[in-house]
């Protein structure tokens, strides 16, 4: 309140050059930002900011709002009240990549003082996967957040002659800079295997299967984007944004086997019309051993299907016979222009026009020269629809490739949709 506060200290006006919100969890900040009118680049005095923080308290969903200038920055500081109760979701999806999975999750924001708690299983005749997820904010009352993340999986697809099992439990730390920029480490421990091969599997295959590999590792990531959480849930459509991932493990510490595995990811996008844009992509992965040792089919990469449009799942890369191999490399890149059509029947339509390219190559073992593990150039061309069905989103696609090579496996059609019960 302003009580003694002198009359020119309340009514001075101070000059914002722009505003950030501080402890918000569930709110999107831009949200709280707007709610009463806060905006930079306007003068404001103590009972202006006062009045603020009266209107933000009249919603119901904080228990304290504290406004108060950082030089010419105003800082709205909330802490909200538990509005968010546990949410049980099931759902039954269908990708392209795994097929039909039917799954049941169950989450809640402040399972714990300021922890969001998630449980999630999937099921499907190739697939089943179960995860479950810990992250409390600002852990030994630091900057730092702290997460824990249990992963376990099973996957047995028709088109690969071998199953594959691991067992996964990690601890990081993360800190976010600002709402944009992410920075995160974590030590973990992981056991997988290869396992279950088909009598007549590739002799590589044969010699990278193991009953287990058990062991520590670590992992570093970083991210970054430049749009708000407000514009990507409306589509960013008016303005450019771009948004980059990067993560570096290192598996299998402290054994014969130890890997490095780094991945990245970029988005870039273009308004060139009204709701018109241009959509850039960029993904890359290498792995390689770091103590003069060879790779495994389970630790390499496998792009096809939504990863590589107009080829299937695992449809291209190293190959013996009718067995993928996975490569130790991979890069995809693609250009989509995209445009929202609004409604066609009551349906929202987004639909788009795009051009995938890239490869995946590279292995420790060729057999003597008889497997082609080199770099050659995949690309392909089609057309993307995004509708609401009822209540059920719809991805599809149509693409054909434009380059391939003896062996490749083709998928014209691409389909995503998943429905909730």
């Amino acid at each position: 309140m302003a009580v003694g506060l002198p009359w020119t200290a309340a009514f001075a006006e101070q000059n914002v050059r722009s505003v950030e919100v501080r402890g918000a969890q569930f709110i999107p900040e831009g949200d709280i930002q707007k709610t009463c009118g806060a905006e930079a680049g306007i003068a404001y005095s103590r009972w202006e900011m006062m009045a603020i923080e009266e209107c933000l308290m009249s919603t119901g969903v904080f228990e304290t709002v504290n406004l108060s200038l950082e030089g010419d920055l105003l800082v709205i500081e909330v802490q909200e009240l538990d509005t968010r109760p546990g949410r049980l979701d099931a759902s039954l999806a269908y990708v392209s990549q795994d097929g039909l999975t039917a799954s049941l999750s169950f989450e809640r924001y402040n399972l714990f003082d300021r922890t969001y708690g998630a449980m999630r299983l999937e099921y499907g005749e190739e697939v089943q996967r179960y995860s479950a997820n810990l992250y409390r904010t600002e852990a030994f009352e630091t900057s730092l957040d702290l997460g824990f993340e249990v992963v376990a999986g099973r996957e047995t697809f028709d088109d690969l002659s071998f199953s594959y099992e691991t067992v996964r439990a990690e601890a990081y730390l993360a800190w976010l800079r600002r709402a944009n920029t992410r920075f995160e480490a974590g030590i973990g421990y992981r056991d997988h295997r290869l396992y279950n091969l088909d009598p007549s599997a590739s002799a590589l295959l044969v010699r990278e299967q193991t009953d287990g590999i058990a062991a520590p590792y670590v992992r570093f990531g970083v991210a970054h984007k430049s749009w708000t959480e407000k514009e990507e849930a409306d589509g960013q459509w008016q303005s450019f944004g771009y948004s980059v991932k990067l993560d570096q493990y290192f598996w299998n510490v402290g054994t014969p086997d130890l890997l490095s595995d780094t991945r990245l990811e970029a988005r870039m996008q273009f308004p060139i019309a009204d709701k018109t844009r241009l959509l850039l992509g960029f993904d890359a992965g290498a792995v390689s051993g770091l103590d003069g040792n060879a790779t495994r089919a389970i630790d390499r990469f496998y792009p096809g299907a939504d990863g590589f449009r107009g080829f299937a799942p695992r449809g291209i890369g190293p190959r013996d016979g009718e067995d993928a191999l996975g490569g130790n490399n991979f890069v995809r890149a693609s250009i989509e222009v995209q445009r929202d059509f609004g409604e066609l029947l009551h349906t929202p339509v987004l639909g788009g026009i795009f051009i995938d390219t890239g490869g995946s190559w590279g292995l420790d073992d060729t057999l003597g020269g008889i497997i082609d593990d080199g770099w050659h150039r995949r690309s392909s061309v089609g057309v993307s629809v995004t509708l609401d069905i009822g209540a059920t989103p719809v991805s599809l696609y149509v693409a054909s490739p434009l380059e391939r090579e003896p062996g490749d496996a083709r998928q014209t059609f691409g389909l995503g949709l998943s429905t909730y019960f």
